[in-house]
This record gives C-alpha cells, sequence and structure tokens, in this order.
C-alpha cells in the first residue's frame, strides 16, 4: 500500500508542476520572445514609447542602446529594455 501513496503523490507532484508550467512558465516565454523579436525589428525613424512613457523617434541604433529624439535637438541614448512599445506594432 505505501507504494502506490507514493505513486499518486508523484503522479499529483507531476501534474501540478505541468499545469504551472502551462500557466506560468510558456506564456512568459512567448511573452519574452515576441519583446525581443519587437526590440530586434526597431529601424531608424520609428516611433517608440520610452518605459517612462516618454515618445520619441529613434535616430540611430548602437549595439545595445538606441539615441532617441524625444524633442527638437534633444536626443538621448536609451538602453534596448528600455522600450516599452513600438505603437502600432503592440499585440
Amino acid at each position: 500500500m505505501p507504494a502506490q501513496q507514493w505513486t499518486a503523490t508523484l503522479i499529483y507532484l507531476a501534474l501540478f508542476f505541468a499545469i504551472i508550467y502551462l500557466m506560468l512558465i510558456r506564456p512568459q516565454q512567448k511573452q519574452q520572445k515576441r519583446r525581443q523579436e519587437m526590440i530586434s525589428s526597431i529601424k531608424v525613424d520609428d516611433r517608440v514609447v520610452l518605459l517612462g512613457g516618454i515618445h520619441g523617434r529613434v535616430t540611430k541604433i548602437k549595439d545595445d542602446t538606441f539615441i532617441v529624439r524625444i524633442a527638437d535637438k534633444v536626443e538621448v541614448e536609451v538602453d534596448k529594455e528600455g522600450i516599452a512599445y513600438v505603437p502600432g506594432r503592440e499585440d
């Protein structure tokens, strides 16, 4: 009888972890992949919204950063992870 209890416990644990994976981990991985694709598809002259809510236009792309014009003659260097979204491309 104790072997059957262990088997049932292991089945419940496996089921629990499968549900956790399907409900939490997998959707987060999909969202992260979509975000990476969105960031890698940004080109010069694209409009972007920064995480702080500031709207701007990309003027230059570097390895790990973007140069974003946020006003006339005002450009800021923003880390690629600082881009919240590209208007018109949100899912």
